[in-house]
């Protein structure tokens, strides 16, 4: 029957290990943080592990809080400025009593008093969490835990980003489909795939993707460039990346073959360690608990399953970051 939870892991671990038959000496707590030990393994290093993703992520701009309840009559695009601390801002939207703003100079203070250039209009901010930054302030965003490694940023659109933008005129593609795609009526493809080709390592020399870190352990995706002229509030970048494949959703990964194996020689090591405390003792009957054959039989079985995952299952190298 197939595994489908936690507990028939764990339980079809005890099994293969002799249990009811034989006592294992094993603490509940021991084989949780040994099933723990063989999924982590399981989501770093095989191929059934993690799965390849599209994440999209909506760029947020800083928030202003206001003190009071009326909504702030502020006008959309308008230049903020502070009256203490000379800081300015533009609004992109108004969100209940707050604003939210983009291409922040300057620090704003608590309590000062706020005017617009437009508007004329002024509010007090608030004394209190007034200002929150945003990903274009931080210069990061976000990514969730379960991502374990980012292989490439899809291209942003920004100045000079070449074809990276297939909406500007100015852009190279732009200009080919506009006045060459004609061609094509009269013509095979070899001439549009080498056109395309040729291009692309253009793009590759010339302007090239933007670089980028990813730390797994900080969950931040940091895009190497100066962030208030390549982004605004509202935009959205798509991270291409590898995430873990959560087994309470995709119950089928407690069924996996090798996570069998693994987390019952992992517990099966437990075993070995807890008994060696009493290595040699006799036990009415004449039988001699032998920990350490238990351990070093484990060891072994680990070896081996993990030289035959790595062969394999393991996911092939990739440039992939984090």
């Amino acid at each position: 029957m197939a595994i489908s939870s936690r507990q028939g892991l764990i339980d079809y671990c005890l099994r293969r290990l002799g249990f009811p038959v034989i006592e294992i000496n094993v603490d509940d707590d021991q084989i949780e943080d040994r099933i723990d030990d063989a999924l982590q393994y399981f989501q770093e290093f095989h191929f059934d592990g993690v799965e390849r993703v599209y994440l999209q992520h909506q760029v947020t701009g800083a928030t202003l809080k206001f003190s009071g309840l009326s909504a702030p009559s502020f006008e959309v695009g308008e230049l903020l400025i502070g009256a203490t601390s000379g800081a300015s801002c533009y609004v992109v939207s108004i969100n209940g009593t707050n604003l939210i703003v983009s291409k922040v100079s300057g620090t704003f203070t608590a309590s000062e008093i706020v005017t617009g250039e437009t508007s004329g209009f002024s509010r007090t901010l608030a004394p209190t969490a007034f200002y929150t930054p945003g990903d274009i302030e931080n210069g990061y965003v976000s990514i969730p835990d379960a991502v374990i490694g980012v292989i490439r940023v899809l291209p942003v659109n920004g100045p000079s980003s070449g074809m990276n933008n297939a909406n500007n005129m100015f852009d190279i593609m732009y200009q080919f489909r506009m006045n060459d795609m004609y061609n094509l009526l009269s013509a095979d493809m070899i001439y549009f795939t080498q056109m395309k080709q040729y291009l692309s390592m253009l793009d590759m020399l010339l302007v090239g993707d933007r670089s980028f870190a990813y730390n797994r352990k900080t969950d931040k995706l940091e895009i190497h460039c100066k962030w208030t002229d390549v982004f605004e509030p509202g935009d959205f970048i798509i991270v291409e990346c590898y995430r873990i494949v959560d087994p309470n959703t995709y119950t089928q990964v407690y069924d996996d073959r090798f996570l069998k194996e693994y987390a019952t020689a992992l517990i099966k090591k437990q075993w070995g360690i807890n008994m060696k405390k009493f290595g040699g003792m006799q036990l009415p009957g004449g039988i001699v608990m032998n920990g350490q054959q238990v351990y070093d039989e484990a060891v072994e079985e680990l070896r081996m399953i993990q030289q035959d995952m790595q062969l394999s299952s393991e996911l092939p190298v990739d440039f992939m970051v984090g």
